[in-house]
């Protein structure tokens, strides 16, 4: 699985790096590399706060698939789903929301 996250993540580089050097559109790969540096910093806070609910944890990486895809369209399109893109925020203030609410349910000392 690991090997699988690592290859997509090249590929997705490989896919941003093709598309300038085929339109030399310099604005199109910054907010590309920095909407897929942001997919990849949701993926990894999302991962470890929302890992001990299985449900929001299974939410949130059903919505980062979404906000790949979301990226994917933006470089084939050209047209910037943003609403996809940054839906996993919303599994994260989900749960801290819930951890607001109901406590973290961890007794300290």
């Amino acid at each position: 699985m690991k090997v699988l996250i690592i290859l997509a993540i090249i590929a997705t580089v490989g896919i941003i790096f093709f598309q300038y050097s085929r339109n030399k559109n310099l604005k199109k790969l910054l907010i590309a590399l920095a909407t897929f540096g942001a997919i990849i910093s949701l993926g990894v806070v999302g991962n470890l706060t929302t890992r001990p609910v299985i449900p929001i944890f299974m939410a949130h990486l059903i919505l980062v698939i979404a906000a790949w895809g979301g990226l994917m369209a933006y470089l084939v399109k050209e047209k910037y789903y943003w609403w996809v893109i940054f839906s996993p925020v919303v599994t994260i203030g989900l749960f801290l929301v819930l951890e607001l609410l109901t406590g973290s349910g961890h007794e300290i000392g």
